[in-house]
């Protein structure tokens, strides 16, 4: 493989690693139908349902179909992360602010006297996690990009048709690479260039931020090829 071409500065380096990110989850999607999309591998999987139907006590969206969200908490694998925050000054009202629980919750989970929250994330469809994934660009994109206003709940039209689902995620995914693709040198380096309120963004230079949005954007691509295989695996042994 040649090098020629190759961006090695930040902003490069970002894109391209969510480029190919891109490219391989567009193959992995191909010929993605609504049963496979809805498919649950266990009962009670977090998922896109009818408003009426959700199983979580905080699901959210515009419409008639919202997506799950269970009950704020921090996960297990967290605690390390509200460690390090609580020890870089941040106050446990901040922290508790932050992470959408009680003042006590951290406090427990700082004394490590709460309850234990061994593999506590939900098993969850397809339709989830690419709602999620949804979710995640667009609300940013408005808060970073945009006009900085709108509820990011209520940006996501959430589907259970699996070919209307791509269509919107990669509209909204085309977007955000293209304006991803003009921010600067200084633009970068800024804390509180992005200011989506569901995260703590805004205490982060931009180029932190956008390093992230590239890992979640693979890791649950990763975790939807992975749900791909179980279904095919079903399928054939059914």
């Amino acid at each position: 493989m040649g090098t020629e071409g190759v961006r090695t500065d930040r902003l490069g380096l970002l894109l391209d690693q969510f480029d190919h990110a891109r490219e391989t989850a567009e193959v992995r999607l191909a010929g993605l139908g609504d049963e496979e999309f809805l498919w649950e591998p266990v009962p009670g999987c977090w998922s896109v349902r009818r408003r009426g139907e959700a199983v979580t006590p905080r699901a959210f969206g515009p419409g008639e179909w919202v997506l799950d969200l269970g009950a704020a908490d921090i996960p297990a694998s967290e605690y390390a992360e509200v460690a390090r925050q609580a020890a870089d000054g941040m106050t446990v009202e901040k922290i508790a602010d932050d992470w959408s629980v009680s003042a006590e919750r951290v406090r427990e989970v700082l004394a490590h006297t709460g309850p234990p929250k061994p593999d506590e994330a939900p098993l969850t469809t397809i339709a989830w996690r690419l709602g999620h994934l949804h979710f995640h660009f667009a609300g940013p994109w408005e808060w970073t990009f945009g006009e900085r206003r709108r509820e990011p709940k209520l940006l996501v039209d959430f589907t259970p048709s699996a070919g209307l689902a791509l269509e919107r995620f990669w509209a909204v995914i085309d977007r955000w690479r293209e304006s991803v693709a003009g921010v600067t040198e200084e633009q970068l380096d800024t804390v509180g260039f992005s200011q989506y309120p569901y995260s703590n963004d805004a205490e982060y230079p931009y180029a932190a931020v956008l390093a992230g949005s590239n890992l979640e954007f693979i890791h649950h691509m990763a975790e939807i090829a992975l749900l791909r295989d179980l279904w095919r695996t079903r399928s054939a042994a059914g």
